[in-house]
């Protein structure tokens, strides 16, 4: 079996228990954070949710699974599946093209930001600069937060190595 298989598995199973329940973004931080209990991830924790197929074989395609494998931390933005699937037909397929690596790379580090943004962090933020270099705006609304002009949908989903917030869009740099 791969390792991304195996890491896909292990997501799957993560993200399914951490996506059960999605947090308010009101909710103050709590004393007994269960990042402190992660053992998973944020690849692991990802893949095991079952919604993020696309992300994963993009990361693997673009070459970052290691990276998000990595000590981190970091706080990931993640677009489900369906959020891949709203972009214009042949869009993911284009990108996951070798020749697109690069572009592909570009992409999904504008959803990453160094260090870990807990949602009760991330909603005193206007800005916060991702890896990619570029900044993602921030904007809190009642109790929803938005990230660009995708929605989080579910917040402080917490793994060994971060924390993962998930989006309904895919964010594009400079869009």
């Amino acid at each position: 079996m791969s390792r991304l298989t195996r890491s896909t598995r292990t997501l799957v199973a993560a993200l399914a228990l951490g996506l059960a329940a999605p947090m308010a973004w009101a909710a103050p931080a709590t004393t007994t954070a269960p990042a402190a209990r992660a053992q998973a991830d944020i690849v692991d924790t990802a893949v095991a949710a079952g919604q993020f197929n696309t992300l994963a074989a993009a990361l693997k395609a673009a070459g970052l699974v290691d990276t998000l494998k990595g000590a981190g931390p970091f706080t990931v933005f993640a677009p489900t599946d369906a959020a891949f699937a709203a972009l214009p037909a042949g869009t993911v397929e284009n990108l996951l093209k070798p020749e697109n690596k690069a572009k592909l790379a570009s992409i999904l580090t504008y959803h990453v930001v160094p260090g870990s943004y807990p949602a009760a962090r991330v909603t005193t933020l206007d800005k916060a600069t991702t890896v990619q270099g570029g900044q993602i705006d921030i904007t809190v609304a009642g109790s929803g937060v938005k990230v660009d002009d995708a929605n989080v949908v579910t917040a402080d989903v917490t793994a060994s190595n971060g924390v993962i917030h998930v989006i309904d869009k895919v964010l594009m740099p400079g869009g």
